[in-house]
């Protein structure tokens, strides 16, 4: 890898998973070419500073948003996000409110996830071979999660501590009976990109904390007004801008300790070495 960015006491870079809007923020963006087990993550990623520290950005879509949700390589870009040396992943994500109180600009920062996808390629221990259950009943870095919601809160948006991330197949928005049901259920945001990428970082050992910006009321909240698309990318760019400075706040005041996600697969014989 070429030149590195310098780093307080030898402090491992944080890794940002995104969408394409996010490109920006980083200072003196490195593309750097990572090939892992399961081919190439979505975007090559860049390294650069933000907040402060060295982070690394990877796309979730592609720079382009050229990859659907069931589509994205969610293995690929964390395992090379690993092999980078990151231990800490942020991952914000456009999502649709399931409650009333939830409208856009609130930033719910979930400690629970319901996983209604399927299809996907949801482990990176699916070989034959010593079988790995990792434990994922809170799903969520209780250090990051402390961390995000500490941070201080730009205007417009509002900051929520907690709450359960519905993730629904896509790339089609939910019906008004499966949001109602989705809202029965417990949940409070829903989105189509949070699984499998948060059990895949608890596979990897892999601290990860999801900020979840609601850009819309889902189809059952309100009875009167449908999810569209461009509606969903018009509140995102609205809300852009205020959420890197958010971001930017929880990544300088990220820690980084030894935290209990990074001990996910101790004890257990895995199949492979981790990077």
């Amino acid at each position: 890898m070429s030149a590195s960015h310098p780093t307080p006491a030898a402090e491992s870079p944080i890794g940002i998973i995104g969408g394409s809007g996010l490109y920006s923020l980083l200072d003196d963006p490195q593309e750097v070419e990572v090939e892992t087990p399961f081919g190439f993550p979505s975007e090559h990623p860049q390294r650069g500073t933000f907040g402060g520290k060295d982070v690394v950005f990877i796309p979730r879509h592609g720079a382009d948003h050229r990859f659907p949700p069931a589509r994205i390589n969610y293995r690929a870009n964390l395992w090379a996000l690993r092999a980078l040396g990151i231990r800490r992943v942020l991952a914000p994500a456009a999502v649709g409110g399931l409650t009333p109180e939830l409208g856009p600009g609130s930033v719910v920062v979930p400690d629970q996830l319901i996983d209604h996808t399927w299809g996907r390629a949801h482990t990176v221990y699916d070989g034959v071979g010593p079988v790995v259950h990792v434990g994922f009943a809170d799903p969520y870095c209780p250090t990051g999660r402390a961390t995000a919601v500490a941070a201080p809160v730009p205007e417009p948006l509002t900051m929520v501590d907690g709450g359960t991330m519905v993730v629904i197949q896509g790339p089609r928005f939910s019906t008004r009976a499966e949001s109602r049901r989705n809202a029965r259920e417990g949940g409070t945001v829903v989105g189509m990109t949070g699984a499998p990428e948060a059990g895949i970082a608890r596979e990897l050992a892999m601290c990860f904390t999801t900020l979840a910006l609601v850009t819309d009321s889902d189809a059952g909240v309100d009875a009167t007004t449908a999810v569209s698309h461009a509606g969903v990318l018009e509140a995102f760019a609205q809300n852009v801008e205020h959420l890197g400075t958010l971001l930017a706040d929880v990544v300088s005041a990220l820690p980084d300790t030894d935290c209990t996600c990074r001990h996910a697969v101790d004890g257990l014989t895995l199949p492979f070495e981790l990077p």
